[in-house]
């Protein structure tokens, strides 16, 4: 049994492409651990805000002094981590808009990047502190970015493995569905990518 934590940054629903994908990664993972529990948070539905003064001077409060003020600026950035925490597996769904991910994906990484909480720095540098965690990015573009013209301009996939390998995580797949933009090509690109998930 697996605790899988599924994060969804496309308002599109059920029919964004990176939620399909990100269900069948689900699916699979359930299918190979069974009795597994899903928890999904729509960051579209429940969007983090963006970090404010309060919120910056509360990360570098020890936890000891922090004040109310503090402690209701830090909520949302504690209750991100401990889902985090808590989780086994993290699905991650990331649409590539303009080259990068969804503003709603960005500002939750920002809630969650905290320095002596999900990494620290020392002597030997910096050192990621959520260890232990397979994650699996479902994202999702109306070109092809894998290879090809457009590879350069992929700002998906080598942002989250960098930032997410910073924090720890470092054992992360990507699985894509591209090129559905393409005339005639999205149940076909849906369906390869859906078939390209190997756990």
């Amino acid at each position: 049994m697996k605790k899988i934590l599924h994060i969804i940054s496309s308002p599109k629903g059920e029919n964004s492409y990176s939620v399909k994908l990100g269900n069948a990664i689900i699916d699979k993972v359930k299918l190979a651990n069974p009795g597994s529990i899903v928890s999904v948070k729509d960051l579209t539905v429940n969007p983090f805000p963006h970090l404010e003064e309060a919120t910056l001077n509360a990360f570098y409060t020890p936890a000891e002094n922090h004040t109310l003020e503090n402690k209701k600026a830090i909520k949302n950035s504690d209750l991100a981590i401990a889902e985090l925490k808590e989780a086994d597996i993290i699905v991650i769904g990331a649409p590539l808009w303009n080259f990068g991910i969804p503003s709603v994906l960005k500002a939750w990484i920002d809630h969650i990047a905290r320095a002596n909480v999900t990494f620290k720095y020392s002597e030997a540098g910096p050192e990621g502190l959520i260890k232990g965690k397979t994650v699996y990015v479902a994202m999702a573009s109306g070109a092809i970015y894998s290879s090809g013209p457009f590879q350069a301009f992929d700002f998906v996939s080598t942002y989250l493995k960098g930032l997410l390998g910073f924090l720890g995580m470092t054992d992360l797949t990507v699985f894509r569905v591209e090129g559905s933009a393409y005339p005639g090509q999205a149940e076909a690109a849906l369906k390869t990518g859906i078939a390209s998930i190997e756990l």
